[in-house]
């Protein structure tokens, strides 16, 4: 142990020599430890916002979509062909089993009047159970029913975004709209929920029955997609295999064709969404490595040079009884020594830099402690790799002519 001491007074009496150089040697470490530790805090951040934007999609959800179709040529895209029905509903509803909430959709734009302002915004037409797959609450009011649904009620619940347009501050329930010029009462107002992972504005919307939609609306007996819920998140590949399958029957399509309807689970966007941040974040992190690596290089050069400026040094110390490997222990220790204080200095760094862009670019943020403690153990094992060159060099010199070197 007192060796151990001793060693690394030796060591730190030999870095303050000359502070400046010490500290210019350390900057890579500092700077590639920094950097890494940022970026991967920059994209972890990053796929935690979409991740939790996929979340708002609701809990356990199956969509299904109508398929796309050719138009003078054009693929008109999913959606656009008038694939899913009703009847799929009901069957759904009916035969799948571990589904616990579905709703049809249908979907357009219209403008949107109350009193002398208006608003264009976009028309969804769900079912009741539409709050309880997405887990969205109400600010104000209530939803519409059933019978809502089954009668086409004219009722409309409004977003945040909507409401504040056309009511302002004012609570807009009860009050009158038009679409289309079709009168609706607003029975809702719901909480803010904020924007989706394609950057879209989810409280920008109006939400009524889906029956009213089809009928009073936009005039049409499809629908643009079905949303389901599934009883638990273990049950939503039980529930999509069965819901493919049924499609498949309902529609009639043979062995070997394609689905006329598009399914996604939400594991599935979830890993689409956050595939890209990944892979940004493994390139930000690997090129910010890079960095790491020339500031090693640094440190096998300043060892190096420090070797020779040493030398009549090491050969005192070899003539007065010192082993090799005292030397080479000396000169690691020092290697070591520089790359843990730049790696530590370059934590601190790089902890604060992700805050500052957190908060000056208002971008999450994360800093994951496997990237706190990775950088650390990677420069500590940077000092080892390219200080074991100078401090072998140190070792492997010849008292003699070390005694003679001027």
């Amino acid at each position: 142990m007192k060796k151990i001491i001793s060693l690394f007074r030796v060591a730190t009496r030999a870095l303050r020599r000359n502070v400046l150089r010490t500290m210019l040697t350390m900057l890579g470490i500092i700077i590639g430890v920094s950097a890494v530790i940022a970026m991967v805090s920059i994209g972890t951040g990053a796929r935690i916002q979409v991740e939790k934007q996929v979340a708002s999609l609701g809990q356990n959800v199956v969509m299904v979509m109508a398929g796309g179709m050719m138009r003078g040529g054009v693929f008109t895209g999913m959606g656009a062909a008038p694939t899913l029905t009703l009847e799929d509903v009901a069957a759904l509803r009916s035969e799948v089993e571990g589904v616990a909430f579905v709703s049809p959709e249908v979907r357009g734009s219209a403008q949107l009047t109350a009193g002398n302002l208006n608003w264009n915004t976009s028309i969804m037409g769900e079912s009741e159970e539409y709050l309880e797959i997405r887990a969205w609450p109400l600010a104000e009011g209530d939803f519409f029913t059933a019978e809502d649904v089954r009668s086409g009620a004219r009722v409309a619940v409004l977003g945040k975004t909507t409401a504040t347009k056309i009511f302002e501050d004012a609570n807009p329930v009860g009050e009158l709209i038009r679409i289309k010029d079709v009168p609706f009462t607003v029975v809702g107002l719901l909480s803010a929920k904020g924007s989706n992972m394609m950057g879209q504005d989810q409280d920008d919307a109006v939400i009524v029955p889906y029956t009213t939609a089809m009928r009073r609306l936009f005039g049409q007996t499809n629908l643009r997609s079905i949303t389901l819920s599934a009883t638990a998140a273990a049950e939503i590949e039980n529930v999509s295999t069965q819901v493919t399958a049924l499609l498949r029957q309902r529609h009639r399509i043979q062995a070997g064709r394609e689905d006329n309807f598009m399914l996604r689970t939400q594991q599935e966007i979830t890993e689409f969404a956050t595939s890209t941040t990944k892979i940004m974040t493994g390139l930000l992190g690997a090129i910010a490595g890079v960095s790491l690596l020339v500031g090693g290089i640094g440190i096998m050069n300043i060892m190096l040079v420090s070797v020779t400026e040493r030398t009549r040094e090491i050969g005192i110390r070899l003539a007065v009884g010192a082993r090799k490997r005292d030397i080479q222990r000396q000169f690691l220790l020092e290697a070591v020594l520089l790359s843990l204080v730049g790696g530590l200095v370059g934590i601190v760094g790089g902890v604060a830099a992700s805050a500052l862009v957190a908060k000056q670019l208002n971008w999450p943020t994360l800093t994951p402690s496997y990237a706190v403690g990775g950088a650390f153990l990677f420069s500590a094992a940077i000092g080892i790799f390219f200080g074991y060159y100078p401090a072998r060099k140190a070792a492997q010199l010849d008292p003699i002519e070390a005694l003679r070197y001027e």
